[in-house]
């Protein structure tokens, strides 16, 4: 939180939000990126061109805002490979679980009033909380 600049949380905000909105709007699709990714590894069809467009919009974003002068984050993970990979895979078997992700449940299903979604962030939130409670400050990880 030492560099939260409460405009650009804005700005990010606004954005997200106002390409999750186009993607139903436009596309009758809500803009969960487990739901995109596992249709997009799915069997081809005609889904696949918005699918992949979105995935590489999201990885080539912050290239392009970088290239053009942006500075990005420093990132630090300090984790081990190993840990990265199980953690990876129990977010991926909740995101199946829970039938969507903290992008589909969080930004789409929250401003859609989805009740479903509503709990299901509740969750994410209430685990994400008491993992970081043991983890950090029981354990002192």
């Amino acid at each position: 939180m030492d560099s939260f600049k409460p405009l650009s949380a804005l700005l990010g905000g606004s954005l997200i939000g106002a390409s999750a909105a186009l993607l139903l709007l436009l596309n009758g699709r809500i803009a969960g990126i487990s739901g995109i990714l596992g249709g997009l590894l799915a069997s081809p069809s005609r889904e696949t061109g918005w699918r992949a467009a979105f995935l590489a919009g999201l990885v080539l974003a912050p290239l392009v805002y970088a290239g053009s002068g942006g500075s990005l984050p420093a990132v630090a993970v300090d984790a081990s490979f190993p840990l990265l990979v199980v953690a990876g895979l129990l977010v991926g078997f909740g995101a199946r679980l829970g039938a969507g992700c903290t992008s589909g449940h969080g930004v789409c299903g929250i401003g859609r009033g989805s009740r479903r979604s509503l709990i299901a962030t509740g969750t994410f939130m209430a685990v994400a909380i008491l993992t970081v409670l043991v983890t950090r400050h029981l354990l002192g990880a």
